[in-house]
């Protein structure tokens, strides 16, 4: 399963998506998660589908690889499309047993609230497979940059977001190796109910967290050995530009968040 988890990865190939702006690409990635909550038919979630495969075709990215992120996470996918399923009400009854009812209004919550989550889990992976974790953090500080006014830490919240991408892989290669290590010593992760792997787990988590503090300690040593104090001064080997492709990607996604929106007061009903 961790081999299955994307998110933090980053994928380098040449593709016009990736040479996008990284401030662009947050901005774009923001309007889309926005379109994403406003669509509420078929017909919106069918045209942000083909978006997200328009964007992964143009990224030389992979579908196996937002495919391989949603594996994570299909145990929460499951889950809350029964409850939708099971606990929202409707008037169209479709099935009435016992105290279990399921509506047409209960089923189609439930699959657009799952279609919805998967949407947003592709799309915030497309964008860390197609943007590096240091691009990322400098467009995140570019655009915190007027909170400072307000003494808003911008640069040590992009620092901090900078970290934890980076060290994604690192500790889930290292929790490969700890499982590998206890199933090598008679663990067992996988067999029995939910409780019994609940504590099959706790001799993987204990050496890991043992493992992520001396390395954040040893991190912070550095730092303060190599005198940081911020970003005060600071100066980047690459100086963010915005090109004519960025506003190209602009106003495709501007003109996706205007078709979804017409089609909410438009084709509300009209496909489901």
């Amino acid at each position: 399963m961790l081999n299955n988890i994307t998110m933090g990865q980053y994928y380098p190939v040449d593709s016009v998506i990736h040479r996008l702006d990284p401030r662009m690409k947050l901005i774009l990635s923001i309007a889309y998660i926005v379109a994403v909550f406003l669509a509420n038919s078929f017909a919106g979630y069918i045209l942000l589908a083909a978006f997200l495969l328009f964007v992964c075709h143009m990224a030389n990215v992979p579908f196996r690889l937002l495919l391989k992120g949603l594996r994570p996470l299909r145990m929460i996918i499951v889950i809350t499309f029964l409850l939708n399923l099971f606990l929202t009400p409707g008037d169209e009854v479709w099935i009435s047993f016992w105290i279990i009812r399921i509506t047409r209004e209960s089923f189609l919550q439930a699959l657009f609230y799952s279609l919805r989550l998967a949407l947003l889990v592709a799309g915030t992976s497309l964008l860390t497979l197609t943007t590096s974790p240091i691009a990322l953090s400098d467009g995140m500080e570019v655009l915190l940059t007027p909170l400072k006014k307000i003494h808003f830490p911008a640069h040590e919240l992009a620092m901090m977001m900078t970290i934890a991408l980076r060290f994604i892989p690192t500790l889930l290669e290292e929790t490969d190796k700890i499982m590998k290590a206890q199933m090598a010593r008679g663990a067992d992760f996988e067999s029995g109910n939910i409780l019994v792997r609940a504590k099959a787990m706790v001799p993987l988590l204990v050496p890991l967290f043992v493992s992520a503090f001396r390395r954040a300690g040893d991190l912070a040593m550095a730092m303060e050995s190599r005198c940081y104090h911020g970003g005060e001064g600071r100066t980047r080997l690459r100086v963010l530009k915005t090109t004519r492709n960025d506003w190209i990607a602009l106003g495709v996604v501007a003109l996706l968040l205007t078709l979804i929106v017409l089609e909410g007061i438009f084709l509300k009903g009209v496909l489901f």
